[in-house]
C-alpha cells in the first residue's frame, strides 16, 4: 500500500472523527438546557438520599436502637407485659416502638419480640401477627422467627401448619445445632398427628444427618416410640 493512499484513508477517518465531534457539539449546544436540567436531577437526588441517610434514617435507627434497650432486657427475664407495654416511665415498650420508629431494621426486631411475648402470654392472634411482621435476613434470626410461627400453630391446634414451618426453619437455618432442634419439633408434631411413618422418617433423617446433636443422641427414642405405637394400630 502506498504512502500517500495511507495519509489518503487517514484523512477520511481524521474528517469522519471531525463530524462525529462537530456533531455531539451540534447536539450538546441543541439540548444544553435539558442535559444541564438532567444532571441537575441527578445530583438533587443523590444530594437527597445522602442527606435523608446521614440526617434522619441513620439518627432514627440509633435513637430505635437506644429505644429497645430496655425492652431486651425485659423480654429475657420474660417480663412480656413490661416488654410489650413499656414501664410508664424510660421504656416506651415494643408496640410504640414499633409505631415510633416504623421502617427501622429495629422496628422489624421489635415485632419478632413482640411476637414471641404475645406468644408466651397466650395471645396467639397477635403473635402471628407480629412475627409475619418480621423482615429481616439474619441466618440465625429468620429461622428462629419460623420456629416461633410454628410454636403458635402447635398452641393453636394447627399441626400441619406448625409442621410446614418447623422444617422450613430447619432448612433456613441449615446448621448442625439449630436444624435438628426444628426437624425435632416437626418428628414430634407428627407423633401428635399420629403420622408414624413420618414421624420415624424425620427422626431417622436426624439420626443419619445429625448424629452428635442432643437430638441426634435421643432420635432412637422416638423411633422405638413411634414404631410401637404404630405396631399398636
Amino acid at each position: 500500500m502506498s504512502n500517500k493512499h495511507q495519509e489518503s484513508k487517514a484523512e477520511k477517518g481524521f474528517e469522519n472523527i471531525e463530524e462525529v465531534l462537530t456533531s455531539s457539539e451540534r447536539f450538546i449546544e441543541k439540548n444544553q438546557k435539558t442535559i444541564l436540567t438532567a444532571l441537575a436531577v441527578i445530583v438533587l437526588v443523590v444530594g437527597a438520599v445522602i442527606a435523608f441517610n446521614y440526617l434522619y434514617k441513620n439518627p432514627r435507627n440509633e435513637k430505635a436502637q437506644a429505644a429497645i434497650y430496655k425492652g431486651e432486657r425485659y423480654f429475657q427475664n420474660q417480663e412480656d407485659s413490661l416488654a410489650l407495654f413499656g414501664n410508664g416511665n424510660d421504656y416506651i415498650g415494643f408496640e410504640k416502638i414499633i409505631k415510633e420508629f416504623s421502617g427501622t431494621k429495629t422496628a422489624s426486631l421489635a415485632h419478632a419480640y413482640a411476637g414471641i411475648s404475645y406468644s408466651r402470654l397466650g395471645n396467639n392472634e397477635k403473635a402471628l401477627e407480629h412475627l409475619n411482621s418480621f423482615k429481616g435476613g439474619d441466618l440465625l434470626i429468620s429461622p428462629a422467627i419460623e420456629g416461633a410461627i410454628g410454636d403458635v400453630y402447635m398452641n393453636m391446634g394447627e399441626t400441619e401448619k406448625a409442621i410446614s414451618h418447623f422444617n422450613s426453619a430447619a432448612k433456613k437455618a441449615n446448621d448442625e445445632m439449630l436444624s435438628p432442634i426444628y426437624y425435632n419439633k416437626a418428628g414430634v408434631a407428627y407423633l401428635s398427628l399420629k403420622n408414624y411413618a413420618k414421624a420415624i422418617e424425620t427422626f431417622e433423617m436426624i439420626k443419619e444427618k445429625y448424629l452428635n446433636s442432643p437430638q441426634g443422641q435421643e432420635a432412637d427414642k422416638y423411633i422405638e416410640a413411634a414404631k410401637l405405637q404404630q405396631a399398636g394400630n
